[in-house]
């Protein structure tokens, strides 16, 4: 007896329905599964037949053979262990089929018939509602982060047994119920704050800028100047996420298995700081079965990437297109997948190998060509999609011994907010989220010059030597400056502001 019953699979965040088909005949025994199976969807065999025998149902000693359609998709995770399960119960006659037929099933079995959790649930249960289908069940492990999707019912399940149970008609499963407006104001600990940073006015300055614009930043300093201390409190100062921001970065971390129990809603902006040993996939994506790396991961979110010269060269040339486009793209002999990639980028550096070159207190001890080739290891097009260049120089002992506190995050965090929604005024019914992603038609449209700003930007242009990219992003920077000054034009004062945020760059690397 041929019985069908609805499943889900992923390409990369987008996704699709299966038909999990199961045939069951007369003829040696036998339980094969085909259509691109991965190696943890073949190991459902066992699992499934322990579970089934192990719950009080019979396992049919024939031949089972599960199809999972479209076969031209590989169908990766246990998440197919219920739906088999189900499809070998209907078309053994232990279950209605028509009772099983409306609802899409994921989860892991294991062998004594519990329902375990699993990963992606959240882009599964998505791609079930683009598809037209409004009822999934899944495990009670995944059931907030399922019932995030709008307009559908999540049926939560603990047990294999319970679920049968509940497709007769003999057991009651209510939809599971989250509340959202609860989930957004849930409060972390706040995170570390700008009150700590004592002295840097100017590098304090230059988060202010890059966070109400969205811009990457470098700053640029000897060890022990705050560089560190300066970047881990930027997220502090970033507007708050939407719902649909934090609905975006928790399908993410859903497919990558990275959320936390209890917590089915990432709500604040993701702070990634890799190693710099990490590899062009770690850092990118991809493997044997594709995963974002940390660049998606940071989506919506700050990545920051310490000792920036120390990370090998393919590792830094690899983040070009994703800086420039927002999205990365994975292209692999199995298919190409695009994940989200929209991120505030900043990096930290010191100025030569022993960190000391321009120190106020110690002396470099490098060579003006080993200051060269360190510095080379980030290169030009690289920094030319860093909008703000900064450097931090050694704190003084009467900023450190200074009684009186820096300004506090939440105030800075409210001027940030301001800013933004002034931006999402400029940029609404459009894709563009903040300046520093404007197109190259807005920025024409948006950042209107003064007569004297426009007086300033010949001898400038050349004097920095600016490429076409970077004038574009000296423009969004400078109409960010203008932003936080409440000006509807660019400023000469404006202009110079950001245009002393790429004056690093003549310094360091000619």
């Amino acid at each position: 007896m041929l019985a069908i019953v609805k499943s889900t699979a992923l390409h990369g965040l987008c996704g699709c329905l299966v038909q999990v088909e199961v045939d069951v005949t007369n003829g040696l025994p036998g339980f094969e599964i085909v259509g691109l199976p991965g190696p943890a969807c073949r190991e459902s065999r066992d699992r499934v037949r322990s579970a089934l025998k192990n719950s009080g149902f019979e396992f049919p000693a024939r031949r089972i053979t599960v199809n999972l359609a479209p076969a031209d998709l590989r169908k990766e995770g246990p998440l197919y262990d219920l739906p088999i399960a189900v499809a070998i119960l209907a078309a053994t006659g232990q279950l209605d089929q028509a009772a099983a037929s409306k609802f899409v099933f994921l989860g892991e079995l294991s062998l004594n018939g519990t329902v375990r959790g699993v990963a992606g649930v959240l882009p599964n249960v998505l791609a079930a509602r683009e598809q037209g289908v409004r009822d999934v069940i899944v495990p009670l492990e995944n059931a907030a982060e399922a019932a995030l999707v709008q307009d559908m019912r999540v049926y939560p399940v603990e047990r294999l047994d319970r679920l049968c149970a509940f497709l007769r008609g003999e057991e009651e499963i209510r939809p599971y119920r989250v509340d959202l407006a609860a989930l957004m104001k849930k409060e972390g600990d706040g995170g570390p704050d700008m009150a700590d940073v004592r002295g840097q006015a100017a590098a304090r300055r230059a988060l202010e800028v890059a966070a109400a614009g969205g811009h990457n930043i470098l700053m640029v300093g000897s060890p022990g100047s705050g560089k560190t201390m300066l970047a881990r409190r930027l997220p502090g100062i970033l507007p708050d996420l939407t719902f649909e921001e934090a609905l975006e970065i928790t399908k993410i971390y859903s497919l990558a298995g990275l959320l936390k129990p209890g917590f089915p809603l990432i709500t604040e902006r993701p702070f990634r700081s890799p190693h710099h040993s990490a590899s062009t996939v770690g850092l990118i994506g991809g493997g044997r079965q594709i995963r974002p790396g940390e660049i998606s991961l940071a989506h919506h979110g700050v990545l920051f990437l310490d000792e920036l010269p120390e990370f090998h060269r393919d590792v830094l040339e690899a983040l070009r297109q994703p800086l420039e486009d927002g999205v990365v793209t994975i292209s692999r002999a199995g298919g190409t997948i695009t994940y989200p990639a929209s991120i505030m980028l900043v990096a930290a550096a010191n100025p030569c190998p022993c960190g000391f070159l321009g120190d106020s207190t110690r002396q470099c001890h490098c060579t003006p060509h080993q200051v060269q080739r360190y510095l080379g290891r980030i290169s030009g097009p690289v920094l030319d999609r860093i909008d703000i260049h900064i450097e931090v120089p050694r704190v003084n002992y009467e900023d450190l011994a200074g009684s009186l506190p820096g300004e506090p995050s939440a105030k800075i965090k409210r001027r940030v907010q301001e800013v933004r929604e002034i931006q999402r005024r400029r940029f609404a019914k459009t894709p563009t989220s903040c300046n520093a992603r404007m197109t190259p038609d807005q920025v024409r449209r948006f950042c209107v010059l003064s007569k004297e700003a426009r007086a300033l930007i010949p001898s400038f242009f050349r004097h920095l030597n600016l490429s076409a990219r970077s004038y574009e992003r000296v423009l969004k920077v400078a109409r960010t400056v203008a932003d936080l000054e409440g000006s509807e034009v660019i400023e000469a004062a404006h202009l110079a502001e950001a245009l002393q945020y790429r004056s690093l760059e003549g310094r360091y690397w000619g």
